[in-house]
């Protein structure tokens, strides 16, 4: 039997593609739109400077210079952008100019303008664009022409020079910058979690002892009704009034003990956890290791942070036991909270793991989770160290500048109290 020879499928051309990758591309492309950006900013830096300068002897010179520079900021913003897109460099917006009640007015307005010095950086990349520009627009046409199997090691050369001259004029000013738009953030944290305190005190105070108080009151007024006619229900009623004001005693306490514990301020932190860790429903060990007691601020937060940490084990761990250990190492106060339990903790946005790690972030703090499905959970808290004496000294002494402003405007009042008294008299002196 003989063999038919098999039929071979035609030969398919590869698909057509580019030579160059798509990042030379853009880095390309990038390099071609130096020259008409360049243009923009070098004509605009000229003006807001001669027009600004020239005008400075008028009323209407500096205003139009600030307005300039806040031009300058915008299109720095967009020259960190296109770098973003097409270059891949990552670059943090500077902190927005203040607005706050301190610069209401024009004086201020300017002041805050002509020395900003994002403003500045930013007018002076602009300017400094243009001549870069038809550089790497001439070179960039010819290689793209003539020396295109060089393209990609010339596009790569020219645009590490484009991301130093970025990174150089357009990053923010430097790590106070940096710093700024961190506590920016922080204080907002710090703010939406005071107002969520104080309702919280709010609401307990409401629903729980407010409402007893009540009850209690109606409770006594009835019983004085019935202390004539009917003395033993009066003296029933006169019992649970009792009863009910002890409950509310208690309520206070717990309520008390949630701003701040008196253990704490008496005894330090080794009693109050050891406190906390008795009404926990794990068996829980407490290792407290401090050469001395830091300042009431840090304590208080590293206490709720252990309290609420606990709460965490007690309610959703699942174990079987829990540790606690604090010490200090160099400037900061370490925090260490581990459990058996089954695990699988997370810090997602919403649950009171990352509303704790926000917290601890807000007075410059860390949080570290290590939470594997199966277990063990381990939380690791740092917060910076301070003296205590040195934080009694300060509140001491702010405390004292604080009674003496107080006793001047006491002092202004009561003369000019005395001299709007005397004034009559003196009108009716013959």
């Amino acid at each position: 039997m003989t063999m038919s020879p098999s039929v071979t499928a035609p030969d398919r051309l590869p698909p057509a593609r580019f030579a160059l990758d798509r990042g030379t591309w853009r880095e390309v492309v990038h390099l071609l739109l130096n020259l008409p950006m360049g243009i923009a900013g070098f004509v605009y830096s000229i003006l807001v400077v001669a027009v600004g300068a020239g005008l400075s002897v008028t009323a209407i010179g500096l205003p139009v210079l600030v307005g300039g520079l806040r031009g300058a900021r915008s299109l720095g913003r967009l020259e960190r952008g296109r770098a973003r897109s097409m270059l891949g460099v990552r670059i943090e917006e500077p902190s927005p100019l203040a607005r706050g009640r301190r610069e209401r007015g024009i004086l201020p307005w300017l002041w805050s303008g002509l020395k900003d010095p994002v403003g500045w950086r930013s007018l002076l990349y602009a300017f400094v664009r243009l001549p870069w520009g038809v550089l790497t627009f001439a070179v960039t046409l010819v290689s793209l022409v003539v020396l295109w199997p060089l393209l990609p090691l010339i596009a790569r050369g020219l645009t590490a020079a484009d991301r130093a001259m970025v990174r150089g004029l357009l990053s923010p000013s430097d790590e106070l910058e940096r710093r700024i738009a961190e506590l920016e953030s922080d204080r907002g944290v710090v703010v939406d979690t005071a107002a969520a305190d104080l309702r919280r005190i709010e609401r307990d105070l409401h629903d729980g002892a407010q409402a007893r108080l009540v009850a209690l009151a109606m409770g006594l007024g009835l019983a004085k009704e019935k202390l004539t006619d009917d003395p033993e229900a009066a003296a029933r009623m006169v019992d649970e009034a009792h009863g009910e004001i002890k409950v509310a005693l208690q309520e206070l306490r717990d309520l008390a003990r949630g701003i701040h514990p008196a253990v704490l301020t008496d005894r330090g932190l080794d009693a109050a956890l050891s406190a906390i860790a008795s009404r926990c429903t794990v068996p829980v060990t407490v290792t407290v290791n401090l050469p001395a007691r830091p300042a009431e601020a840090i304590e208080g937060i590293a206490y709720f942070t252990v309290s609420e940490l606990l709460q965490n084990v007690s309610k959703h761990s699942g174990a079987r036991s829990a540790s606690v250990d604090v010490w200090r190492s160099a400037d900061r106060l370490l925090l260490q909270i581990t459990d058996d339990g089954v695990g699988g903790a997370r810090t997602d946005s919403g649950s009171g793991l990352s509303g704790l790690a926000e917290r601890l972030g807000a007075v410059d703090g860390l949080f570290i989770l290590d939470s594997p499905a199966g277990g063990p959970t381990t939380v690791t808290a740092e917060l910076p160290w301070r003296d205590r004496s040195a934080a009694q000294a300060a509140s001491t002494k702010a405390a004292q500048a604080q009674a003496a402003q107080t006793a001047q405007a006491e002092t202004a009042q009561n003369q000019t109290q005395a001299r709007a008294a005397s004034a009559p008299a003196v009108g009716r002196t013959p």
